[in-house]
């Protein structure tokens, strides 16, 4: 055997060398492929996760699982269905839970945080009350000036009067019930004091015609109670 078989040409050694660069490694090439697959799926599963965190963070179910576990009776009653009984936040017997608004407002497709909008911030100060244990008792009567907070308006009237809600004015009001005439409670009558929203209409219980502590021919509406039944409500917290 001569001396040049023995030992590869120039020419040789460079086409191996080239042949080997040229073949593509096969752990090299599917590790990126597999990664990228990974991180796919894991942007998948924390985009589903997060819609549907957001679409019970809205339900009363996620108000009473992380925090309002006190306010039970309150969550049962948006379970509410018109036309059958069921109970009052206070546990009293309602005939028609459609009387409720939060069962009227839950069915024109409303939640919880349709209503109660609380900020960022005010989500963490209220989780810090519950940890403390340093919270309201929540069955206690709320007046709008009290619920207000959470969208901090100079009027607590705009917590059910705003564009989102019952887009009118307090004129708009006294217009749609001019035919109440003297007992008109949406007007502000000599010697009387502006009344509030939350004086009559309640959420989770049955409204009361607020009118009706003074005068007793004032209408009471179908489903309504007058100041006298609401005052024998089994309510440890109720008050006006």
């Amino acid at each position: 055997m001569t001396e040049e078989n023995k030992h590869p040409s120039e020419e040789q050694t460079a086409g191996v060398e080239s042949a080997a660069a040229s073949t593509p490694s096969p752990q090299k090439s599917s590790c990126p492929k597999r990664r990228g697959l990974i991180i796919g799926v894991v942007c998948a599963v924390v985009v589903v996760a997060g819609a549907g965190f957001w679409v019970w963070h809205e339900q009363p179910s996620f108000c009473n699982a992380i925090c309002h576990a006190p306010q039970d009776p309150i969550n049962e009653t948006y379970d509410g269905v018109t036309g059958q009984a069921g109970y009052d936040k206070w546990g009293n017997p309602v005939a028609d839970m459609g009387d409720l608004l939060v069962v009227q407002h839950k069915e024109a497709g409303l939640t919880c945080l349709s209503c109660h909008e609380p900020t960022l911030g005010q989500q963490i100060t209220e989780g810090m009350h519950w940890v403390a244990g340093s919270y309201e008792y929540p069955l206690n009567e709320r007046s709008l000036s009290d619920l207000n907070h959470y969208l901090q308006k100079d009027d607590p009237a705009a917590f059910c009067l705003n564009e989102s809600c019952h887009n009118m004015e307090r004129a708009d009001l006294v217009a749609a019930t001019s035919n109440l005439g003297e007992r008109n409670p949406h007007k502000t009558m000599p010697r009387h004091e502006e009344m509030e929203c939350s004086d009559c209409h309640k959420s989770h219980r049955q409204s009361v015609n607020a009118c009706t502590r003074c005068h007793d021919d004032a209408y009471v509406p179908d489903g309504w109670l007058n100041a006298q039944e609401a005052a024998a409500l089994d309510a440890s917290h109720f008050r006006y």
